[in-house]
């Protein structure tokens, strides 16, 4: 169901600036102590975007796609789930971007 979709994509919400701030802050204090500097391994996030959710898709990269169903000029995003289904990639539609938008921290996003 949806609410389990949501649920699911909150684990996997990008960080605030406030997180990232406070990530980059401490990277820099051990890095000033002299420590070697070794890169965080970036999280799996949700990914947002008609251009980065394309792209991810024919790079076979996408797990699941989620697309709104009240995308304005629907042409955005009427290939998709032909692109999803030759892919092999999963893909849902639910009901409101502004929804979609709250999990990747907008105000709207198509998919």
């Amino acid at each position: 169901t949806a609410t389990q979709l949501f649920k699911l994509m909150d684990k996997y919400r990008p960080e605030t600036k406030e997180a990232k701030k406070e990530r980059l802050k401490a990277r820099a204090a051990e890095k000033a102590e002299g420590k070697a500097d070794a890169p965080t391994k970036r999280a799996p996030v949700v990914r947002h975007g008609i251009n980065t959710v394309t792209t991810l898709i024919e790079k076979k990269k996408a797990q699941l796609v989620v697309i709104a169903n009240d995308v304005d000029p629907i042409e955005l995003v009427v290939f998709l789930p032909a692109l999803c289904r030759k892919m092999g990639v999963p893909y849902c539609i639910v009901k409101n971007k502004a929804r979609l938008g709250r999990v990747v921290r907008r105000k709207t996003t198509t998919c």
